[in-house]
């Protein structure tokens, strides 16, 4: 594989807002939307919130850092939290268990 068409992986920390405007929870429905899709085309690995600290994480694939940005910024939340992106050295995640498949 051409290590130019290779994706970066970027661990995306957001810190949602202490009191979430009515803004912010009008637009909840949207930003599951756009997470999903993300999820669905690969570009996102993993989304996890955290509602102890108010805290988001997500892991995104990207080729570069200008392109996780732009992904990062269209997701209708992200301007009401605060974003710390570190590049990951490697991701590593354990294959979803699927049932064995039975022909009886």
């Amino acid at each position: 594989m051409d290590s130019s068409s290779s994706l970066n992986q970027y661990m995306v920390d957001f810190t949602l807002p202490h009191d979430l405007p009515e803004e912010f929870v009008s637009r909840i429905p949207q930003q599951r939307k756009a997470v999903n899709r993300l999820l669905s085309e690969g570009k996102i690995l993993n989304y996890a919130l955290s509602l102890e600290d108010a805290k988001l994480w997500a892991v995104f694939a990207a080729p570069s850092e200008a392109e996780l940005m732009e992904m990062v910024s269209s997701l209708p939340l992200t301007r009401y939290m605060k974003v710390r992106i570190s590049e990951l050295t490697f991701y590593n995640a354990a294959q979803p268990m699927a049932p064995a498949f039975s022909a009886n």
